[in-house]
């Protein structure tokens, strides 16, 4: 796996972010950037990745998946690592993004590789339920 172009820097609300512990749904560390500006769409693009755009899901804008079989180290503004922090739908961050091609059964593709990741604005997520848990029936 080789990198392609030179990393791109790009501002976006972080969604579904799951940086510290793999994604049920696909085994991968995993990160919705998401209301990507036009320029930052284009930059993506230089990549030769593919920014999507759905219409049920209006709240996420023009967005990319960043997938990783490691955890994706995220930090602070003050360079705090945020390894244990649930960071929640809504945080804003500051993403220096690359790309590599890959292989797999005879499947080829190209996919975002997160350099570096840092957290403007966090919103931290927090659980629902109750923190107690001897008292779930």
């Amino acid at each position: 796996m080789s990198e392609l172009a030179k990393p791109v820097k790009v501002r976006a609300e972080v969604q579904w972010c799951f940086h510290n512990k793999p994604s049920e749904m696909s085994g991968k560390y995993q990160v919705d950037l998401c209301n990507l500006s036009q320029a930052a769409v284009k930059a993506i693009e230089s990549l030769g990745l593919s920014v999507r755009k759905r219409d049920d899901k209006p709240e996420k804008g023009w967005f990319i998946t960043a997938k990783s079989a490691q955890p994706i180290r995220i930090y602070d503004s003050n360079g705090n690592d945020l390894n244990n922090v649930n960071i929640g739908n809504g945080s804003k961050a500051v993403v220096v993004l690359s790309s590599y091609d890959w292989t797999w059964k005879n499947k080829t593709g190209r996919s975002a590789s997160i350099k570096k990741m840092l957290i403007e604005e966090l919103h931290a997520f927090e659980s629902e339920g109750d923190e107690d848990d001897d008292d779930i029936l």
